[in-house]
């Protein structure tokens, strides 16, 4: 076959989007860092706001950072075997969960021990939303993608609504920061916050490179030139692994 020479030129586009995510996340994660460790005094795990200062910086790594690395594996990795890839994306979801948990208490034990309310704000329902929806998923993609015995037509089934509640948590993750960003100065600033200070500028750029790295993954997953084509191999282990588990099924052929 001939080869398309705008195909080709978009396969080589793809390794410098990656880049671009990584540059993007990389970044975002040492403003929140910045921010945190100069502006707000540091991080520490006493019921002080430097335990809350742990939050942000463990929400952007989890939620934002490692979440959208796991969703590029299967553009990054396309020559490796599936089920290593697969290994790979849940495993850096679960890192990326236990950083979430850990900013989650953060936050929670900074309100216990200064006596402030929880969960009244439009951040933290969409955030707690975020959180348990990313718990579910991972979750439930583990059962089916991961453990034996479920059936390959279950699996088809499923699909599309992974990769659908997959990028959905993804973005509502960006929104939910873009809502904490906002409180946090608020909080924090208000007074200052219109005369352009250093770190009112330094969190709307932060805002500014969350966006952009989400867009930057969103589009990157939706390119249907970007997605993982499977091997001969795989067909054929997909069609075997088919026969296996349908083979007594209502619509199966009998007698086979």
């Amino acid at each position: 076959m001939e080869s398309n020479p705008l195909e080709e030129h978009s396969q080589g586009l793809l390794p410098w989007f990656i880049a671009a995510t990584q540059i993007l996340g990389l970044a975002a994660v040492i403003i929140t860092g910045v921010w945190m460790g100069y502006y707000q005094g540091g991080f520490g795990w006493d019921g002080s706001s430097l335990e809350f200062n742990v939050h942000p910086l463990c929400m952007v790594i989890g939620m934002v950072f490692l979440y959208g690395d796991s969703i590029l594996v299967y553009r990054v990795f396309k020559n490796e075997s599936k089920t290593t890839v697969k290994i790979l994306h849940a495993a850096i979801h679960l890192i990326g969960l236990v950083a979430t948990i850990v900013g989650l208490i953060s936050v929670f034990g900074y309100h216990s021990a200064q006596n402030i309310p929880n969960m009244y704000s439009l951040h933290s329902w969409c955030g707690i939303i975020c959180i348990i929806l990313f718990c579910v998923q991972w979750v439930v993609g583990l059962i089916f993608f991961l453990f034996p015995g479920m059936s390959y037509s279950l699996r088809a089934c499923y699909r599309p609504l992974h990769v659908y509640f997959g990028l959905g948590i993804f973005i509502l993750a960006i929104g939910t920061s873009l809502l904490g960003i906002t409180e946090k100065l608020l909080f924090s600033i208000s007074d200052t916050y219109s005369k352009f200070v250093a770190e009112g500028v330094l969190a709307n750029v932060l805002g500014l490179v969350l966006v952009s790295f989400g867009s930057t993954v969103v589009y990157i997953v939706t390119r249907s030139e970007w997605k993982r084509v499977s091997s001969p191999e795989e067909e054929a282990l997909s069609m075997h692994f088919k026969t296996l588990t349908e083979r007594d099924s209502p619509d199966s052929p009998q007698g086979s």
